[in-house]
């Protein structure tokens, strides 16, 4: 059933990544009026999500909020699906990054990056950067249940030489590189809500006490990794930039959750800048600390 699936919908799909953007976007405007109008996905959630949040909006300004991050979720979508068939050229001229230095800087030292994302903006795009540096890209992935869809995901996002590795697989792969001395790039999202039987931390985010993933900082602690957040910025409709924000230079020499600490409020820092384009579907908020402990 899993391959009938995937055959059926796989020729659809190429067909989307080879339509000119222009008509991308159009046909995303439309899938927004389905996603949002008429199945109304995760309104509840997002609804709770910006009241919680945002609550010196208006119903009118969150409901605007609540607009756009659905058709900008619509687009994202839709550029993963680009990325089949997109070219390096076009790529680079669609995501760009201010402060490419920052590689360099690594590369000299033949050290190790921890690269913190956040699921904003066109988080899927940040996958090419590995083909702006002699560091050895890798990302965290969640494995797809469709084994088939499962191999068409890590198809696209590795496309541009980034190798994908399961939540699982994290630690061994990383010491396996760190005793090779194989300088990488390790890519986490780390915003979301970690599972209650792996709560070690709280921290405010977006005003509100909830648990926060520590996996990120304790891993470059253990190996004493770099650690950069990657501000992502929708310049437009179909155009991004990013930009390197340095946590830590050598995690081991930080105090206790001070990576995890600032690397959340750079987070929270980029979602009121633009909170439209945040992925608010998540239940980010849903294990509070006071709700938890009570």
């Amino acid at each position: 059933m899993q391959f009938l699936v995937y055959i059926i919908a796989y020729p659809f799909l190429w067909f989307i990544s080879i339509l000119p953007f222009r008509i991308l976007y159009l046909f995303s405007d439309f899938i927004y009026i389905i996603v949002y109008y008429l199945i109304g996905y995760r309104k509840d959630t997002v609804r709770y999500n910006l009241k919680l949040t945002l609550p010196n909006l208006s119903d009118k300004e969150r409901l605007l909020i609540e607009k756009k991050s659905y058709h900008h979720m619509c687009d994202m979508f839709l550029e993963m699906i680009k990325t089949m068939t997109i070219s390096e050229k076009e790529m680079s001229k669609r995501f760009h990054i201010t402060n490419p230095e920052i590689f360099k800087q690594y590369e000299q030292e033949n050290k190790s990056m921890m690269l913190l994302a956040s699921h904003y903006a066109s988080y899927e795009w940040l996958l090419t950067i590995n083909n702006k540096t002699t560091l050895n890209g890798t990302a965290v992935y969640k494995r797809v249940n469709n084994v088939y869809f499962d191999k068409m995901v890590r198809d696209i996002r590795s496309k541009f030489g980034t190798e994908l590795i399961v939540t699982r697989e994290t630690i061994p792969f990383i010491a396996k590189k760190e005793k090779a001395n194989i300088a990488c790039i390790y890519g986490l999202a780390s915003d979301q809500s970690p599972k209650l039987d792996r709560i070690l931390h709280y921290d405010d985010f977006m005003g509100i006490e909830v648990p926060v993933h520590t996996g990120a900082e304790m891993i470059a602690r253990k190996y004493s990794l770099g650690v950069e957040f990657i501000k992502v910025k929708k310049v437009k409709r179909g155009f991004y930039e990013a930009t390197f924000i340095s946590i830590a230079k050598n995690a081991r020499e930080t105090p206790d959750f001070k990576i995890t600490h600032d690397y959340i409020h750079e987070v929270e820092k980029q979602i009121l800048e633009a909170p439209e384009y945040y992925f608010w579907t998540h239940r980010r908020w849903k294990h509070q600390k006071a709700a938890t402990q009570a």
